[in-house]
Formats: structure tokens, sequence, C-alpha cells
């Protein structure tokens, strides 16, 4: 795993985007996993001031997202179609049929499963895969416990995961209790990973990342299992690293 350690939110946002703009301009056809959640909307709004001032097309490209809630329409305010749409879609020139979501309002929601693999598959897999980490240590919606063989999947979300997402929400209530993911196993085909991990509420699971053994108990370990993975984590994510002889490569 190769650390970049930034400053802060505002950094480690810009850092990502340079990540996320370089893979397009290297590869104009490239297929970006795309993650939600507060931690992405910083990266976004990089990338989105990039295309206004440099005119970065994503006309060729492609994006498939990790995840999205089961029983709520795609243009409900906290969907993640509907955050996609409002943090990125509408401010670039990505075609709309280049643009891959899991329907988490499938009548069949395995056959959803499904059908989502073999689309990631068809694409040719995942370029660069963004993610952020939850305070349980999963990645996508994959919680603690999940095989690290498995592909896109309905799972259970865990209470805490609930409770995290419910500020999105009016009430813990509203939130949905599950979600269609890519299972680990999917995003470990991707070429390249990129982690975006900011502020104390952070700092002790990237601890537990970076210094536990691998183990499904902390889903995000299985990272330590591809060769391409790169963390980009602000100072107050690092604070709690500052006693470790791990070598972090400083941003300029």
């Amino acid at each position: 795993m190769n650390i970049i350690a930034v400053k802060n939110y505002e950094e480690m946002s810009k850092k990502a985007a340079e990540f996320i703009i370089d893979t397009v301009k290297t590869k104009p056809n490239a297929v970006l996993g795309m993650a939600t959640g507060g931690t992405a909307v910083g990266t976004y709004k990089c990338l989105i001031q990039d295309f206004n001032q440099n005119k970065t097309s994503y006309k060729q490209a492609y994006t498939v997202n990790l995840d999205e809630y089961i029983g709520i329409d795609p243009e409900h305010e906290q969907s993640y179609h509907t955050y996609m749409d409002n943090h990125l879609f509408q401010h670039i020139d990505l075609p709309k049929n280049h643009q891959y979501i899991p329907n988490g309002n499938a009548k069949n929601l395995e056959a959803e499963c499904k059908r989502y693999e073999e689309a990631i598959e068809a694409l040719g897999g995942v370029d660069l895969q963004i993610l952020g980490i939850g305070h349980n240590g999963h990645i996508g919606f994959n919680e603690p416990g999940t095989s690290f063989d498995s592909k896109t999947q309905v799972v259970e979300l865990a209470e805490s995961t609930r409770k995290a997402n419910a500020r999105f929400f009016e009430d813990l209530n509203e939130v949905p209790t599950q979600a269609i993911t890519m299972g680990i196993a999917t995003i470990l085909k991707s070429k390249k990973i990129l982690l975006l991990v900011s502020g104390k509420g952070k700092a002790e699971i990237l601890q537990k990342l970076l210094t536990c053994d691998i183990t499904e108990s902390i889903p995000a370990t299985a990272l330590k299992k591809h060769p391409n993975v790169t963390i980009i984590a602000d100072k107050e994510a690092l604070s709690f690293l500052a006693d470790t002889e791990m070598k972090v490569r400083m941003s300029v």
C-alpha cells in the first residue's frame, strides 16, 4: 500500500481528483468506480472545477457505483442516483448511458446483482476504484464478516452504518436496512484502488487497517491482498499512527 499523507480534507480531495483526472487523460474510455458519502463530495467538487476550467472530458469514460440503497426510488433525495447526479454527473459531460448504479428497486434483487456484476465485466473491469472506509471497516456496504469471495450482493446494513448515515435523513427509521453493493471480490478485481480517509473519527479504523492482520472482521483489510492500492489520508486520520514505524510519503 502506498500512503500519501496530506494536511486536511481539502488537500485530500484535490489529490484524489488528480488521480481521477490523470486516469481519464491517460485512458479516455476508463472505467471509474465511484463512491458516495461525505468523504467523496470534495473530490467531486474538484473534478467539476477542473472540468469547467480545463475542459477534461468524460465523454468516453464510464462510471460504476459501489452501491445503492434498497427500497428507495432513484429520484429519492437520499438515493445514490440522486447523490451522483447532484454532486457530479449533471456538471460534467459524462453520457447518461455510461453511468452505472445498482437498481435498488429491482423486482428481482438477486438478478439485479448478477446483471450488475456482468455489466462491470462487460466494460472490461474497473480501472480506478474510489473507496471510503466505514468506522467499522466496511468498504462499499460490505459489513464485518463479509466473505472476501463475495461478488455484487444484497446486504443487511449494520446498525452502526445506519446511524452514521442517519444524518442524511430526517430520522433513523427512514434509513434503509438493506443495500446492493459490489462484493469484496468485485472490488479487488479493480486494476487500481484509491482509498480516501479523512478526520479524527477515522483514525482508529485506519490504524487497524494498517496494523492488523487480514481478517473478514475488518473488511478493508482485504485491500492488503491487492497489488495497487493508494491511501490518501489527512493529518487527523493518521493521528493514531504517530508512533508506528510506517513510512509515509508526504505530498508536496
